[in-house]
C-alpha cells in the first residue's frame, strides 16, 4: 500500500512511522557468515550457527588489539574449525575492508601456549564501535590469549573477518616478492621477507603482487626507501603521524614489542633491495 502524505493528518502519519518503527524492532538481526576453505571446496558458516556450538565459551583478553583495552568475548578455540591443518599449511585470513593477513598454520598449531580464537559477534548484543572512527570489528575477529608466547604479532589479530582459505606460501603465489634468490638464508634482506609478509602484506602490495587492498604499493612507481632518509622511515613506521598527521590515517604504529629493532632493520633492508627489482606486474 502506498501513502500519500497529503491526504494524512500529523497525527496519523507519527502513528505509521511508530509502527514501522516497532515492527523493525521485532524482525530478527541478520547473521553474519564466515567462509572457510581448507581445499575441499567451501563451507559457510552463519554467527547464530556458531553461537550455538558447544565449543563457544565466554573469554577474556586482557590486552585487545583492536580495542587497546581489556574485552570480553563469545567465542570458540579457532583450530576447532580448521580440522586437518598441517603444520606446512598456509592460511589467508580476508576481511571485509580489504585486510589479508597471511598467517602459517605452524602458528595456530603452536605448542607454546597461544591459542586463537574465533570471536563471534552475537547480531543482538554488538561490539562497540572501534576507536579512532574504525567502524565495528565484526562480525568475527581473530583474537588471541596469550599470544607473548609464540610472538604473536597485531596483524594477526584480523577483525572485519570475511573469509579464511588456505593457500599456497606467499612466496609461491607472489614470486615478484622474493629477493635475489643467490643471497645467503641467513641473509638480513631474506630475514625482511619474512618479517614483511607478517607485517607489511597485509595492508600493501609490492611490485603490483598480493592480496591486500588498504594500502600503497610498497615498490611502484616508488619504494620508500627512495625517498625517505632511514631515519624519517623508521620514525614513520613506529608512529605513521609522527610524519604525517592526519584524522583518516589507517596505518597502526608498530613498537617494539610488535616489531623488534631487528627487525626493522631486517624490513627495511628488504625494501632497499626490492628497490632495485622493480617489476611490472
Amino acid at each position: 500500500m502506498v501513502y500519500d502524505r497529503r491526504f494524512l493528518s500529523e497525527s496519523t502519519m507519527k502513528l505509521l512511522i511508530t509502527g514501522l518503527f516497532a515492527l523493525s524492532l521485532l524482525l530478527p538481526a541478520t547473521a553474519a557468515e564466515l567462509k572457510i576453505d581448507l581445499g575441499h571446496g567451501p563451507t559457510t558458516w552463519q554467527s547464530e550457527a556458531l553461537l550455538k556450538r558447544g565449543d563457544v565459551r565466554t573469554i577474556s583478553v586482557p590486552e585487545d588489539v583492536a580495542f587497546g583495552r581489556p574485552m570480553r568475548y563469545r567465542a570458540l578455540p579457532l583450530n576447532d574449525l580448521l580440522q586437518g591443518l598441517d603444520a606446512g599449511d598456509h592460511l589467508q585470513f580476508v576481511a571485509s575492508d580489504g585486510f589479508a593477513a597471511e598467517v602459517p598454520a605452524a602458528l595456530l598449531l603452536n605448542g607454546k601456549g597461544s591459542t586463537a580464537w574465533l570471536a563471534i559477534e552475537d547480531p543482538a548484543q554488538p561490539w562497540p564501535r572501534l576507536p579512532r572512527g574504525k567502524g565495528s570489528a565484526g562480525p568475527f575477529y581473530v583474537v588471541w590469549t596469550r599470544p607473548q608466547a609464540a610472538h604473536v604479532g597485531p596483524e594477526q589479530w584480523p577483525y572485519q573477518l570475511a573469509a579464511i582459505r588456505k593457500l599456497a606460501g606467499v612466496a609461491a603465489r607472489f614470486p615478484a616478492l622474493q629477493p635475489d634468490p643467490s643471497l645467503p638464508p641467513d641473509s638480513q634482506v631474506r630475514q625482511g621477507f619474512v618479517v614483511f609478509q607478517r607485517t607489511c602484506l597485509a595492508c600493501h602490495t609490492l611490485n603490483g603482487q598480493g592480496d591486500a587492498k588498504l594500502g600503497p604499493d610498497l615498490n611502484l612507481p616508488h619504494n620508500p626507501t627512495e625517498y625517505l632518509r632511514a631515519d624519517l622511515l623508521r620514525a614513520f613506521i613506529r608512529d605513521p603521524q609522527s610524519l604525517r598527521r592526519w584524522p583518516q590515517a589507517k596505518m597502526p604504529g608498530f613498537d617494539r614489542s610488535a616489531v623488534s629493532d631487528a627487525d626493522l632493520d631486517a624490513v627495511l633492508a628488504y625494501l632497499r633491495h626490492m628497490a632495485s627489482r622493480k617489476s611490472t606486474p
